[in-house]
Parts: structure tokens; C-alpha cells; sequence
């Protein structure tokens, strides 16, 4: 493959890591143009000054002059809203990785999409908010946006070269989480401690919870609604806890792909920003019969009684217009709340439903609406813990 540049939209976070991990061993094959981050400067600079990277951008003005002081090299040095987009869309990247929480990667993904310029999403949010308006966009641009959740790549690489027509169903995979087996009365005593340990994956602290409550799993069914045009009525979850295969596609014939492997993000992130080529394996290659023999490979059906989210998620995408964004509001709020000791693990679902439930059905229309939906879900959620819901 031809040297890709890239740029890389939350730097800093578990997903961003990782990307840097996966072009550091692959120094040969890509450049990084940008970096954006929030909060973390000190992480920031070590990686701008690693890879010489030309263009970074900080959530605060206050954090740029620190950053070009400390800087090895000459470069530019950019914040908030306006940053991202830059970065996206001026920095001469190839493609652009939105490794992004919340609804801070929709106007770079937007800007981006606008120049042209290709998408390896790994902010599930911007197509559970807007995927009609996102996608419609990548296709009036010829922009391709390429899955790194590891569900969607294992999709998206069981589809490689079949059509939509062949496929019966599309079934997406979840661990279960860290609190699988506990019963309705142990999930009360939840510590956000317990909450952000993972059994398998290494996760930032907004995905551990959402993963935890299977939200994530939910968000993931409407991502492949729009990532893959398959209707919520042929997508299927199943809980198998030890995330080996990542997904299956059935297709019309009976036949059924799968995509397996160690739980190892790097393995779609590599596959994103070098497709259609494959990288040679950052870590160990994989025996499969050894990979076979040293897992007890199960599934099970999750269980809605103990993680509610699923359904209420899943008919949110269902019933579309404002209802995902005003989802993805309340989630954030709620995750946040949690996290901060205001509201019990068992209370999240609570509050979520909650906001959805007083929230009047609304299509959507346009861009400005997303963002002002998912504050108002945001809002919402904040305003029901402090009216003593």
C-alpha cells in the first residue's frame, strides 16, 4: 500500500492509543498529520513529539501556548471546535480516525466528509444521532466510512464481497460485561469501580459502563442498521462472554461467516486505516486450533430483565427522528452521574427511560437538530435527578 496519512481525533483515549501503537509498527506505511485531544496535554505532547506530527489541536485555548512551548519541532497548535475540524479536514489526511466520545466528532466527521476525505468511525454515537444525515452525506461525496468497533469489522469483513441481498441476518456479539451472572439485587450495589473492569477489553471509562449495561450493544445494532442497510428486524445480539468471534453474518442460503480472533482492537483499527490491504499482525499471530482449544466457546440470549438498556436503546433507533440523539444525551448524562457517585448502577437505565419516555417524537430534518437533541436529552437527564425522579 501506498503511505496513508492520517488523522487521528481523540489521541489520547484507549482508541487512539492504539492507532499510534498500530502505525508505530508500521512506520513504513503511514504519516501522522494530526492529533486532537481534550483535557490531556502532557499525553498529547508526547505523541506530537513522537511522530513529528504538523497540526494538534486541545479542547482549551489556554493549553496551546504550553504545548508549542515544550513542542520539539515547529508546528501548529490549535483548540476547541474549530481545531477538530481543521484537523479533520486541513491537514492533508487520507483518512481520518474519530476516536472521539460523544457528540465532540460530529463536526469533524462532518467537515471531513465534506472534503472528501474517508472516515474510520470509532464514535458509535454520530451514526446512532444522525446516520441517515451522515451516511447520505458519504455517498453524495464518495466517502467511504470504514467500522473500527470490533463488531462492525467483523461484519464488515464477513461481507466482503457478498451483496445485501444475500443477507438473512446479522448477528452481533457482547461479552456481557463484568456483571453477567449478578442477580437484579447484586447490580444495586454496583460500585463504578467494579463498573469500569472489563473482563476482556481495554476500554475507556464511557464504553467499560456502557458495556456494562449493554447499552453499547444497543447503539452498536442501530450503527449497523445504517453501516450495513440491514433492518433492526434482521439483527440479532447474543452474549458470548469470551469474545472470541466478534460477529456472524447469515446469509439467505443458510450458510453463516464469522470473524474470530483474540479480543485486540489493534486487529480492526489496522484493518481500517490499511484497507483494503492487511497488515502484518502487530502482536503474536493467532493458533486457531490452540485459540479453539483454550476457550469454552458459548453463547446465551441477554437477559432483558437485568440489562434493560438493550431494548430501550434498540426501540429508541427503531422509532428514529430525535429519539437516538435524545439517547445518546441521556447516556452521557447518565454515565456521568454514576461516575460521580449521584446515582446507582441500577438507576442509569432508570434515568435513561426516564428522558425517552417524556420525549415527544420529533423527524429529523438537519444537522443543527442532532446536536440540539442531544443536549436537550443531556439537559433532560440532569434535570430528572435534581427534581427527585
Amino acid at each position: 500500500m501506498n503511505r496513508r496519512k492520517v488523522a487521528i481525533l481523540g489521541s489520547t483515549g484507549s482508541i487512539g492509543t492504539q492507532a499510534l501503537s498500530v502505525i508505530d509498527a508500521h512506520s513504513d506505511k503511514f504519516d501522522v498529520v494530526a492529533l486532537a485531544a481534550g483535557s490531556n496535554t502532557r499525553k498529547l505532547l508526547r505523541q506530537a513529539n513522537k511522530f513529528d506530527v504538523p497540526m494538534v489541536s486541545v479542547a482549551s485555548d489556554n493549553s496551546t501556548d504550553p504545548i508549542k512551548d515544550q513542542m520539539e519541532y515547529k508546528g501548529e497548535v490549535l483548540s476547541g471546535a474549530d481545531g477538530l475540524c481543521a484537523c479533520a479536514s486541513e491537514s492533508g489526511a487520507d483518512i481520518v480516525l474519530i476516536a472521539t466520545t460523544g457528540q465532540a466528532g460530529f463536526a469533524p466527521t462532518v467537515s471531513a466528509i465534506r472534503s472528501g476525505i474517508d472516515i474510520a468511525l470509532a464514535s458509535k454515537e454520530l451514526l446512532v444521532m444522525g446516520g441517515s444525515i451522515i451516511i447520505g452525506m458519504a455517498n453524495d461525496n464518495d466517502v467511504s466510512v470504514f467500522p473500527v468497533d470490533s463488531e462492525h469489522s467483523a461484519i464488515w469483513q464477513c461481507m466482503h464481497g457478498e451483496v445485501i441481498e444475500d443477507v438473512h441476518r446479522v448477528i452481533l456479539t457482547a461479552s456481557g460485561g463484568p456483571f453477567r451472572q449478578y442477580s437484579i439485587e447484586q447490580l444495586r450495589d454496583v460500585s463504578p469501580g467494579e463498573a469500569l473492569r472489563h473482563p476482556n477489553w481495554d476500554m475507556g471509562p464511557k464504553i467499560s459502563i456502557d458495556s456494562a449495561t449493554l447499552m453499547n450493544k444497543a447503539i452498536e445494532v442501530i450503527e449497523a442498521h445504517w453501516l450495513f442497510g440491514v433492518p433492526f428486524e434482521n439483527i440479532d445480539v447474543v452474549i458470548h462472554p469470551q469474545s472470541i468471534v466478534h460477529s456472524f453474518v447469515n446469509f439467505k442460503d443458510g450458510s453463516i461467516k464469522a470473524q474470530l480472533g483474540e479480543p485486540d482492537m489493534r486487529v480492526p483499527i489496522a484493518y481500517a486505516l490499511s484497507y483494503p490491504d492487511r497488515l502484518d499482525a502487530s502482536s503474536k499471530l493467532v493458533d486457531f486450533g490452540q485459540l479453539i482449544i483454550d476457550h469454552d466457546i458459548t453463547f446465551e440470549r441477554p437477559d432483558a430483565d437485568r440489562f434493560p438498556l438493550l431494548d430501550i436503546g434498540i426501540r429508541a433507533g427503531r422509532k428514529g427522528g430525535n429519539l437516538p440523539a435524545t439517547l445518546c444525551g441521556a447516556d452521557d448524562a447518565a454515565v456521568e452521574l454514576f461516575l460521580s457517585g449521584l446515582i446507582s448502577y441500577s438507576e442509569i437505565a432508570k434515568l435513561i427511560r426516564a428522558t425517552i419516555d417524556q420525549t415527544a417524537f420529533t423527524p429529523l430534518n438537519s444537522l443543527d437538530q442532532i446536536t440540539d437533541w442531544y443536549v436537550a436529552g443531556y439537559e433532560s437527564a440532569k434535570e430528572l435527578t435534581k427534581d427527585g425522579w
